[in-house]
């Protein structure tokens, strides 16, 4: 156990340094699904975000799922595990005998056995998930959970991050444009 408990920490600290290195939302978010792909042994990952509007999870980032699967339709986020968006971590051990799947015959058809779907908290909010596939039966356990649950975390806050740092980017250019057309408008007169 000790020797996957290592494997847990070396991935988290990654991730974390990926987070504190990078702004590219994509390399990030990337690097966190490939990570709990390999070390949870499973056959895919997804972070999919809120769209409030439409209420529905935005695919950003996956890792071992088929181009047919990832485009198989909208998910709802009040349909599709919708306790993940609640804060709650949701386990489905068997696709094809869970309602709270939205697309069953897509899932069964992908070769998806069990999902679980961690939500992705920032600031009492959630805004997205994290969804874990097995491609067998595979009973997740509480450290495999909490480690997937810490990652959701890390991953919430990169996106938080590059979300701030767009905004504080774009505000910088509005001002220093204002500054220049100011510039050249009393230069002018």
């Amino acid at each position: 156990m000790k020797v996957r408990k290592k494997s847990y920490f070396d991935s988290f600290r990654e991730v974390v340094k990926a987070v504190n290195s990078t702004l590219d939302l994509r390399e990030v978010l990337k690097m966190l699904v490939g990570e709990v792909t390999r070390v949870l042994d499973l056959k895919g990952c997804s972070i999919r975000l809120l769209d409030p509007n439409r209420r529905t999870l935005e695919l950003v980032s996956y890792q071992g799922l088929s181009e047919k699967y990832i485009r198989k339709g909208p998910v709802d986020a009040d349909r599709s595990i919708a306790e993940a968006m609640e804060g709650k971590t949701v386990r489905i051990y068997n696709v094809a005998e869970d309602p709270r799947v939205q697309y069953q015959k897509e899932a069964i058809e992908e070769g998806i056995y069990g999902i679980v779907s961690v939500p992705l908290p920032i600031k009492g909010r959630v805004i997205g998930v994290l969804r874990l596939y097995a491609g067998e039966p595979h009973i997740l356990s509480d450290d495999e959970i909490n480690f997937a649950e810490a990652l959701a975390e890390m991953g919430a806050i990169a996106i938080e991050n590059a979300k701030m740092y767009e905004t504080i980017r774009k505000d910088y250019e509005n001002v220093m444009s204002d500054i220049f057309t100011f510039v050249g408008y009393r230069r002018s007169i």
